[in-house]
């Protein structure tokens, strides 16, 4: 959900958070969802195989008389917070059976090891068990306790506000006895996890800029072997870039010369290119707008995709066009070159895998290639932008 709105995965996790605690909604929408969506990478989904799982389906239904009970007693009693509780309660758990039933083995793997801390799978030591049960019974115990002063209030007595609130509070302290240890593991996995994804984003920009810059001028000094002036003015040229890197913080294959706005950035990589490769580029940009992280990771992909029309397309002049609109700002590189098929690009050519797509796609824009051999080659580029506050 997150990555189709295009929003933080820690909002949506905190929407179900809220919907769960107002009523339960959010619980068994959380489930209905790992239910009917199918995992990245897989076709089916896990309710496709629980509708034939029989035995799961009937140990589903086994937790319907105790939901009936659970509502007779509830109205019973005048218990309102107990009949609304109970819908959630008992459907989220006839949920669990059919995913715990039906999920592959590396997924009931992962919820073995989120549920460990609540219920001790596998072989725990003595100190390990002694502690699980006196935790689980002194949550119980005070679990009941909470209940037993919220059930006495049903009966006549002086009126005050300090039962109340006491039975609300040992409720609450029991459900933390109970589920902090799960809580406390869910928060550290989740940390781990979101420094997990910023260290390969951090890996994956690093490999782009490398590419953008060390490599590209790598190759072209393979290609002017012949040439030693030119080969003498890359490496000196790239020595440059490299120590403002290092040094001063200027990262490599952005607008880093001063252009404070797109237009004029994408003027400034069409003449770069233009004095290295000595291959005509030609410029057209429609709007203007400034500069900030978004844009400058399409200037990114703008300039490896300008330097791999005038590397490899043997075509003698480049087109580039740049446009800015309210709410996205749009690049094409075109040329009428040769051409090339993207199934036949080796495994360890990774510039418009690395550098151009999966840039864009880290700041929420878009790559569209589209290129047939002797047809020439057009890269969209397109990236939104940010709303003024």
């Amino acid at each position: 959900m997150a990555k189709r709105f295009r929003i933080d995965s820690t909002l949506v996790r905190i929407a179900f958070v809220v919907a769960a605690v107002i009523g339960g909604f959010g619980f068994i929408a959380y489930l209905a969802a790992w239910l009917v969506m199918p995992m990245e990478g897989q076709t089916r989904s896990i309710g496709a195989r629980a509708v034939r799982d029989r035995h799961g389906m009937l140990l589903s239904l086994a937790f319907l008389p105790a939901l009936i009970a659970v509502l007779i007693v509830g109205a019973g009693l005048h218990l309102g917070f107990v009949t609304s509780m109970a819908w959630p309660v008992f459907i989220g758990a006839a949920a669990l059976v059919l995913l715990w039933r039906n999920t592959d083995a590396e997924e009931r793997a992962w919820l073995r090891a989120a549920a460990e801390p609540v219920v001790h799978f596998g072989s725990p030591s003595r100190r390990q068990r002694r502690w699980f049960v006196l935790r689980i019974v002194a949550g119980l115990v005070v679990f009941a306790v909470g209940v037993a002063v919220l059930l006495s209030l049903q009966q006549p007595h002086p009126a005050t506000t300090v039962r109340p609130i006491g039975g609300v509070l040992l409720v609450v302290v029991a459900i933390v006895v109970l589920f902090g240890p799960w809580w406390l593991r869910l928060l550290r996995d989740l940390i781990a996890e979101r420094q997990a994804r910023t260290r390969a984003e951090e890996r994956a920009d690093m490999a782009a800029r490398v590419h953008d810059s060390v490599l590209q001028t790598l190759a072209m000094i393979q290609r002017s072997a012949e040439q030693p002036q030119k080969v003498v003015q890359l490496a000196r040229a790239q020595e440059r870039e490299l120590r403002a890197w290092l040094f001063d913080g200027d990262l490599p294959g952005t607008a880093a010369d001063g252009a404070t706005s797109l237009a004029a950035a994408v003027q400034s990589i069409a003449l770069e290119v233009e004095a290295v490769h000595e291959v005509a580029v030609d410029v057209v940009t429609v709007g203007d707008c400034p500069l900030d992280d978004r844009l400058h990771a399409l200037l990114g992909a703008t300039r490896e995709a300008t330097v791999n029309a005038a590397k490899w397309s043997a075509a003698s002049t480049v087109s580039l066009y740049a446009e800015v609109e309210p709410a996205r700002a749009s690049v094409f590189v075109r040329d009428r070159g040769r051409g090339f098929d993207p199934d036949a690009v080796a495994d360890d050519r990774r510039g418009i895998a690395e550098s151009i797509q999966a840039r864009m796609v880290r700041q929420g824009g878009r790559a569209i290639l589209r290129t047939a051999l002797g047809e020439g080659t057009e890269v969209e580029l397109r990236m939104p932008r940010k709303k003024d506050r």
